[in-house]
């Protein structure tokens, strides 16, 4: 693969949006948001639009990961859910990571 086929490669697969559409990112952004800090353990430091951010980044980190192993633009409601709450997590803890080794 030449390098500029590979960033096409790349660049489509997290561009990929599922079928729920921007109104149901937001809308499960928030509560895998939420989910994810409660799992964490820091929801108290992190108010509704941050759990909203993180959910919906999450689903896109989740979403460009697990695309490698499903097809995840076609995937529903649940399996959106369940991409964003994993990507969620994973950012989160990443998150934390790196901000306890300062």
């Amino acid at each position: 693969m030449t390098s500029t086929l590979a960033v096409e490669f790349l660049a489509e697969r997290s561009t990929t949006t599922t079928a729920v559409g921007w109104i149901g990112y937001i809308i499960i952004g928030g509560i895998a948001g939420w989910l994810a800090s409660k799992i964490m353990g820091i929801d108290a430091q992190m108010g509704v639009a941050l759990n909203v951010v993180v959910g919906v980044i999450g689903a896109f980190l989740g979403g460009f990961l697990l695309s490698f192993a499903f097809d995840t633009a076609s995937g529903g409601w649940g399996f959106t859910f369940l991409t964003a709450l994993i990507g969620a997590v994973l950012l989160l803890t990443i998150v934390k990571f790196v901000t306890t080794r300062r």
